[in-house]
């Protein structure tokens, strides 16, 4: 069954009680769920939900892709798919295809989303893409396993780095403390 409208509006507000302080970034999604905008289709350029996995292997480092088509270091993750049941099914399936990792290899850290981050993604006219919003939400998961064969067509390259290499304090913080 497909992620709904519900199943994001729930993992929403799951992650708010845990991290009320995100409440003013999150409003804008919540506005986007009111007037109906379907968050799990690409084709919603005024938002929509992305699904990333924050892997983490004993010594603490955190894996980082070098994603092809923004020329940037960041987590796996990628768009949802209709097959997809749930965000953290998402995440998890980014993760395996962009790395080649084994699911009986990763384990879950924490149940909801440690970190929702809501950024800017720019133009791609080779895809007829306005510039436009990922909500994207970020899972924990372990292993100890390491990278297998990247996915060619999106991953230029993998790379264990310390927590700290990570850009945002808020979820440099919350990984640590998801790794408790």
């Amino acid at each position: 069954m497909p992620i709904t409208a519900e199943h994001i509006r729930a993992t929403l507000n799951g992650y708010l009680d845990a991290y009320p302080e995100d409440k003013g970034a999150l409003d804008p999604v919540f506005g986007l769920l009111e007037d109906g905008a379907d968050l799990t289709s690409r084709s919603e350029f005024r938002g929509h939900a992305t699904a990333g996995a924050v892997l983490a292997r004993p010594g603490g480092e955190i894996l980082q892709i070098r994603h092809l088509a923004l020329g940037r270091w960041l987590l796996p993750g990628g768009h949802l798919e209709t097959a997809d049941a749930s965000l953290r099914e998402a995440a998890l399936r980014e993760l395996l295809e962009e790395t080649g990792i084994s699911a009986t290899a990763v384990t879950l850290a924490s149940d909801g989303p440690v970190h929702i981050d809501v950024h800017p993604i720019p133009a791609n006219s080779a895809k007829g893409e306005p510039e436009h919003q990922h909500v994207d939400f970020r899972f924990v998961f372990r292993t100890a396993a390491d990278v297998g064969d990247l996915q060619a067509e999106e991953v230029a390259a993998a790379a264990w780095r310390p927590v700290d290499s990570l850009p945002d304090e808020v979820l440099r913080l919350r990984i640590v403390a998801a790794l408790r």
